[in-house]
C-alpha cells in the first residue's frame, strides 16, 4: 500500500477530507521520528512498537579485495509488532 492509497483509507474510515488525512499522516509520521530523534521509544498499544536500536562497531570485509573494514557502529529505526497485529496477521 502506498502513502497515498492510505490517507485515501483514513479520509474513507474517518470523514476527514483526503487533505486533512494527509495532513493526520503527515503529523504522525513527524511525531514518530522527532520521538525516534530524540531516543524516545513510541508505542501503540494493540499496533506495535517503534525504537531505536544500536548496532555496536564490527568487523567486515571488502567483497571486492576481501581486505578487513571496519564498519562503525550506527543507530536505526526498528518497528516490533504487537500482539493484535500479529494476530490479524495469521
Amino acid at each position: 500500500m502506498l502513502r497515498t492509497e492510505l490517507a485515501e483509507k483514513m479520509a474513507a474510515s474517518t470523514g476527514l477530507t483526503k487533505r486533512a488525512a494527509n495532513q493526520a499522516l503527515d503529523a504522525f509520521v513527524d511525531a514518530v521520528t522527532e520521538a525516534l530523534r530524540k531516543g524516545d521509544d513510541v508505542l501503540i498499544t494493540g499496533f506495535g512498537k517503534f525504537e531505536v536500536r544500536s548496532r555496536s562497531e564490527r568487523e567486515g570485509r571488502n567483497p571486492q579485495t576481501g581486505a578487513k573494514i571496519r564498519i562503525a557502529a550506527t543507530k536505526s529505526p526498528a518497528f516490533r509488532a504487537g500482539k493484535a497485529l500479529k494476530v490479524a496477521v495469521k
